[in-house]
């Protein structure tokens, strides 16, 4: 079933966290924190909303993080629940995809709680002191590619916040699988 955030509030300070990347590295929100703003996104290995879009994200991940602009992924699936999301298995999606940014391994689930994400993929937005202000999707594809000529949403929410500061109008929230959680985490 498809999921998508409810409430949405702004301005708020993004979560640290310390979390092991697939390369093995722990890292925290500085670690991964962009001179003009910063993207973290949750997603899985095998949700079908993230398949659809995984190269259109890591391409424009590349560019936002040429622009000064951090970026981050976190997987918090129950992989014994979804083996497909095991931090072996988010290994080989990263190289199989280039992801040019660490993929984190949220196994405890308190990092998607801290965030309130619900869903794969689930974008967030930060200015470049770490307050909220895109809670949006990465464009309008869903399961299937964007029509041509469709806007790069999160790419264009970025680099305004990164020249303005503001919170972009007209978001549209991301949909997606839901967040597979441990059993009584829920």
């Amino acid at each position: 079933m498809a999921a998508s955030p409810s409430t949405i509030v702004f301005d708020l300070p993004a979560p640290d966290f310390s979390l092991t990347g697939v390369d093995g590295r722990t890292y925290r929100y500085a670690d991964v924190a962009g001179r003009k703003g910063t993207v973290i996104v949750f997603i899985c290995n095998h949700c079908p909303y993230v398949l659809a879009v995984i190269d259109r994200l890591a391409a424009d991940a590349r560019a936002l993080m040429a622009e000064g602009i951090g970026f981050a992924a976190i997987c918090s699936n129950d992989a014994a629940a979804y083996p497909d999301d095991s931090f072996p298995k988010m290994k080989a999606f990263a190289r199989d995809h280039s992801l040019p940014f660490p993929y984190l391994h949220d196994e405890a689930q308190k990092v998607a709680r801290a965030y309130d994400a619900v869903c794969t993929p689930d974008f967030f937005g930060y200015d470049a002191a770490g307050k909220l202000k895109y809670r949006g999707r990465l464009d309008e594809g869903r399961t299937t590619p964007p029509p041509p000529g469709a806007r790069r949403e999160l790419l264009e929410a970025m680099r305004s916040i990164a020249a303005t500061g503001a919170i972009p109008p007209d978001q549209t929230p991301s949909i997606g699988c839901s967040i597979k959680w441990k059993p009584g985490a829920s």
